[in-house]
């Protein structure tokens, strides 16, 4: 089996130029999915990593109003009443 595996190129940038240029860096992070390495004195102090997705709306109430109840708990919604 072949497997893929994406390697992400990080920029490299220096503290100070990361304090001067940071939200022009931010962004292109995001759409590029790509990681930013800061680095003080050529040492990597610190690694920005774009946000991972958001998480999917929980389940529960998810389909709130988008039903109609057809039949009771007694009888089916299609059929005949059950006789108890």
């Amino acid at each position: 089996m072949l497997t893929l595996v994406q390697i992400a190129v990080m920029k490299e940038i220096a503290t100070l130029e990361f304090a001067v240029k940071c939200l022009a860096l931010l962004d292109p992070a995001r759409k590029t999915k790509k990681p930013i390495r800061i680095t003080r004195f050529g040492k990597s102090i610190a690694e920005v990593f774009p946000p991972s997705p958001e998480p999917a709306s929980d389940w529960m109430g998810a389909m709130n109003s988008r039903s109609e109840i057809l039949g009771g708990m007694i009888s089916p919604a299609n059929g005949p009443p059950l006789s108890s």
